[in-house]
């Protein structure tokens, strides 16, 4: 019975380690490199030869901002928390400059692929008029 137990106990710490590497993972400065949305039939990717699009996730907080590059416009940007479990992430958009979004919450699927993090989901905000399918690939950038 003790060695039933001993396992036991066992198992339960590989497993919370295994659920505490996961949401560490995600913690960094993630540069978006591909950006597909599906919206209405149609497939849209985002050009970004000339932006520069930027998420920062920590323990309980995410903020993105893009910009195009060496320009002064068409800045934007947003920020609030998030809950990561297993696979399925949570962001809840707590500042943005457009009111329809401020404390609207997006579920994605992530994946994480060596320094690459793939955040896919249903983006829908009825008062923005968003109804969208995306697809985001960011890599990890170096300290």
């Amino acid at each position: 019975m003790k060695k039933i137990t001993l396992l036991f106990l066992l198992l339960c710490s590989l497993y919370s380690c295994v659920e505490k590497e996961a949401s560490t993972n995600i913690e960094g400065t993630w540069k978006m490199v591909y950006a597909e949305t599906i919206e209405n039939d149609t497939i849209k990717l985002k050009d970004l030869s000339n932006t520069t699009f930027v998420k920062i996730i920590n323990k309980s907080h995410f903020a993105f901002f893009n910009q195009e590059n060496n320009s002064n416009t068409n800045f934007y940007g947003g920020a609030g928390t998030y809950t990561l479990k297993g696979k399925n992430y949570t962001e809840i958009l707590n500042f943005t400059a457009v009111e329809a979004l401020k404390r609207q919450e997006f579920s994605f699927t992530i994946e994480l692929k060596g320094d690459t993090l793939i955040q896919a989901g249903i983006e829908k905000v009825e008062d923005a008029n968003i109804d969208r399918y995306i697809i985001e690939k960011y890599i990890k950038l170096k300290k």
